[in-house]
């Protein structure tokens, strides 16, 4: 038997081994050469700084006379464009704000009932909040509150708190508009860092302030000195710049009686069965003298003729009668809605029409801030002045802010119309921080000269609460600005931007976390009373204090902590990071999603099945005794 050839492993050739080293550690260099490369541009990228908007096109130098003249046309166009989408934007926030009162206008009124509450300043802060998030009109829940005050249903330093509360409700307005621009990663990470810098600045006034008005008072104190040195005459109304501008468009939408919340604040029963939406825009009131009876004599009115006829006693007395004369011609007139529905129907009609202004304005300005125009804007709106002089820019931007909001007469509108320039990177962060805190001014000095020209009698009462809004901001802006390390808002506006920025359902969450699900368990801490808030508050403020002053020495000085202390691993995960979460909502949208889809697939499955079966039953074939089936069996034995 002829022995079996011996098998040997085959043997690598060298030649080729060394070519496949030489390949993968080539790529592996590559590779980690590429890995190097990205992580110093991620180190070298700055999300804060501002993008270059570079002009595509072709250069000016470069056009023709037709093409120049093209150019012109585009470009004025655009710019009417612009001012057409501003006004609609202007228009549907005021709308907005007109759907929040009808929504919200009578519970606000119904909170500011309760005297008892109110003269709780937390519960007063808090109340503050919530009616302002409510009617989305800081102007409004302050003149409810210089109502109550010149009625004598609420004093003067219980109205302090709720006069900060609104300024940090008013804030809320340029948050939303914010979240509409969360299409675009870093967009959304400027425009939300840049809303929410009105919002810190606010809560921090709010934290440092309030304990030191209810331990000394110097709000109150301050403005009566004020008041008491000069000898007030009452004054014009206040400019209402911007309602001539957008009255005509809205007045056709929506015209509301805001002083039915005012009746409800101050106590009227007639007013809860009074609509806000406005039916006769011209009235007239007059008043009679009128024969009436009374049971006895001593009911005869004062100084009116009493007498006796047929064993009844009459006397006169004077009635007012009012006379309708002119109805509105707004789109709800004739409607016979209640306010809810109105208030919901227009909140849609505003937010929809907001989302849309808000996505072309975005667009529009990033075609036109381009090349040389992008450059000279950048620099009139971002560039300091020179060396010595370097500070005053801030303090202008101020004194800007405040005189743009005195001429539209509105913080919200104002700090709204800058936001969408933050996101697209036009106005930086740090100029927006200057412009909103001279918006918070500006809104003051509209109040001041709206209680100027109250009665004499509620005058002095008036002015002071102004003037408490107005000290108030001055006092916030002297804490927070000037001191450059103490510009503490900028730095968690940034911090917060980078964290929605990630996850960008954080964004909503902070929205009702912090406008109305703190305040509501504040205002439920505060009306179980005060020995139950400063029990459950107390220690939990500490807590937070705490947790933020180890973050803060964990960050710079970790060797002064514990080893455990020194990071927060030792907790779970959910604990320290939002990672977890954000798996819980993307997994909880995508399941949504899917069954969504899958919904809709089954149904146009089940319609296209149905269309078929439709098709099928109306064919007609030459002989009726055929089926389809027999019909292709016949012909296949044709064949």
């Amino acid at each position: 038997m002829a022995p079996l050839p011996q098998t040997h492993p085959t043997t690598p050739v060298p030649e080729l081994d060394a070519e496949r080293a030489g390949k993968d550690v080539a790529e592996k260099e590559s590779e980690s050469d590429s890995e190097s490369e990205k992580s110093e541009q991620e180190q070298e990228f700055d999300p804060w700084d501002l993008p270059e908007l570079q002009d595509t096109g072709l250069k000016w130098s470069e056009l023709d006379t037709k093409g120049k003249v093209l150019r012109v046309f585009r470009s004025i166009v655009k710019f009417i464009l612009l001012l057409c989408l501003l006004y609609i934007f202007v228009c549907s926030l005021d709308i907005l704000s007109s759907a929040f009162q009808l929504v919200g206008g009578k519970a606000a009124g119904d909170i500011f009932q309760d005297n008892a509450v109110l003269s709780n300043p937390v519960a007063g802060l808090v109340i503050g909040v919530l009616v302002t998030v409510l009617v989305q009109s800081s102007s409004t829940s302050t003149s409810i509150v210089v109502s109550m005050v010149s009625s004598g249903l609420l004093e003067v330093k219980s109205a302090v708190p709720i006069i900060m509360g609104s300024n940090i409700g008013t804030s809320v307005t340029n948050t939303i508009v914010a979240v509409m621009q969360a299409g675009d990663r870093n967009e959304f990470r400027r425009a939300f860092a840049g809303a929410t810098v009105h919002d810190f600045f606010n809560w921090l006034s709010v934290l440092v302030l309030l304990p030191l008005e209810v331990a000394s008072g110097y709000l109150y104190k301050l403005t009566k000195l004020v008041i008491d040195s000069f000898n007030l005459q009452t004054g014009a109304d206040a400019p209402d710049l911007l309602k001539v501008i957008t009255e005509p468009l809205t007045k056709n939408i929506i015209e509301l009686d805001t002083s039915v919340i005012r009746d409800i604040a101050t106590g009227d029963p007639a007013a809860r069965n009074k609509s806000l939406v406005k039916i006769w825009c011209k009235t007239q009131d007059i008043t009679n003298l009128v024969n009436i009876t009374v049971p006895d004599i001593i009911n005869c009115t004062v100084g009116a003729p009493c007498w006796e006829v047929d064993d009844e006693i009459w006397t006169q007395e004077n009635q007012t009668e009012t006379l309708y004369l002119k109805k509105c011609k707004h789109m709800f007139v004739y409607a016979n809605l209640p306010d809810l529905a109105v208030g919901l129907i227009l909140l849609a009609l505003s937010l929809l029409a907001l989302c849309t202004c808000l996505i072309l304005i975005v667009k529009l300005l990033n075609s036109m801030l381009k090349g040389q125009v992008a450059v000279v804007i950048k620099k009139v709106l971002n560039t300091d002045f020179p060396f010595p002089f370097s500070w005053v820019t801030g303090y202008l931007a101020i004194i800007v802010g405040a005189g743009m909001t005195f001429i539209v007469q509105s913080s919200s509108v104002f700090t709204s119309a800058i936001t969408p320039l933050v996101g697209i990177g036009v106005i930086s962060i740090e100029r927006a921080y200057p412009l909103t805190l001279g918006s918070n001014i500006g809104t003051t000095t509209t109040a001041i000269l709206a209680a100027l020209a109250s009665p004499g009698e509620t005058l002095a009462n008036s002015l002071q609460i102004s003037l408490c809004h107005f000290f108030f901001n001055i006092s916030g802006i002297l804490l927070w600005y000037p001191i450059p390390f103490m510009r503490i808002p900028i730095r968690l506006a940034k911090a917060l931007g980078n964290r929605t920025a990630k996850y960008r359902w954080f964004a909503g969450l902070y929205l009702i976390l912090c406008f109305i699900l703190l305040p509501l368990i504040v205002l439920g801490l505060s009306i179980a009373g005060w020995q139950v808030l400063v029990g459950v508050g107390v220690p939990v403020l500490a807590f937070a204090i705490l947790v933020i002053i180890i973050s803060i020495v964990q960050k710079r000085w970790p060797r002064f902590l514990p080893k455990i202390l020194r990071s927060w691993d030792f907790l779970p995960k959910p604990l320290h990071s939002l990672k977890p979460w954000d798996k819980v909502v993307v997994s909880s949208m995508v399941f949504c999603r899917t069954r969504c889809c899958c919904c809709c697939k089954c149904c146009n499955e089940k319609e296209k099945d149905d269309v078929k079966a439709k098709e099928k039953s109306l064919e007609m074939y030459d002989n009726s005794a055929f089926t389809v089936d027999d019909e292709a069996k016949v012909v296949a034995t044709h064949l």
